[in-house]
């Protein structure tokens, strides 16, 4: 398995023999309304050319309709015959928007040898998700390969603890950035992070969403600092630069 991140949320994977694009969020630098005062989004520009991105893309996963994570750009780029993969309830934006395989994530499917099975998530806790909507978390489970637990654009809460124990997931992929809406968190911090990997000590952590959006609180450095203080071996949490590719061995 290779697992590249791009930028923020958007990752494209290798997997099972085949090419996953995961929230594609395509904007320039600076194209979007800050969230904060603090800088236009998103404040970093894409580390390769959208061509090289979608080069080789068979599916593209949509966790959810938030502008950092299927963009207006990226609706306009990413060939309308391309599967799509959503959670229940976005299907019809997609669709509207061109888009000709469209299939919402009700619990489990299996794509090309690729089990995908939805995940809960929480995008904060308390009134902020009113406001904040819906999002959901994947696993993909495939022969030979890693089992992953990418959890989205979630804070650290039952459901995703129970997953962790339940699962045990080789790799889980995080949003780690400490982004906070009306002072409310709203996907991991550090804390969290950390917490995540104490809860299975044999998995790897892959913390992404960092250092794109101005609501964030928490950048790499931070974090790094953090699990170094609480102990966590570089190995066990991985903080990829965009444009890293990672690699991991079959289990």
């Amino acid at each position: 398995m290779h697992l590249r991140l791009l930028r923020n949320a958007t990752l494209k994977l290798d997997y099972a023999g085949r090419t996953i694009l995961i929230d594609p969020d395509f904007g320039p630098r600076h194209s979007r309304p800050s969230f904060t005062g603090r800088s236009p989004n998103p404040m970093v520009e894409l580390p390769t050319s959208t061509d090289d991105i979608l080069e080789g893309v068979e599916l593209v996963i949509v966790s959810h309709l938030h502008e950092d994570h299927f963009d207006s750009v990226a609706m306009e780029l990413v060939p309308k015959h391309l599967p799509i993969i959503c959670q229940p309830g976005d299907e019809a934006e997609i669709r509207s928007a061109g888009f000709e395989d469209v299939t919402p994530l009700l619990d489990t499917t299996v794509w090309n040898g690729i089990t995908l099975t939805r995940r809960e998530g929480s995008h904060g806790l308390g009134p902020v998700v009113e406001k904040m909507g819906p999002v959901m978390g994947f696993s993909l489970d495939a022969t030979g390969e890693p089992s992953v637990y990418w959890a989205g654009d979630t804070v650290l809460y039952s459901p995703v603890a129970d997953t962790i124990a339940r699962t045990s997931p080789d790799i889980i992929v995080t949003h780690s950035c400490g982004a906070r809406w009306d002072g409310d968190l709203i996907v991991m911090d550090a804390e969290q992070t950390l917490a995540v990997c104490a809860a299975s000590p044999h998995s790897i952590v892959v913390a992404t969403h960092m250092e794109a959006l101005d609501h964030a609180t928490i950048g790499r450095p931070d974090l790094r600092h953090a699990a170094e203080a609480g102990g966590i071996a570089a190995a066990r949490l991985l903080i990829p630069q965009d444009g890293e590719m990672l690699a991991f061995a079959r289990s």
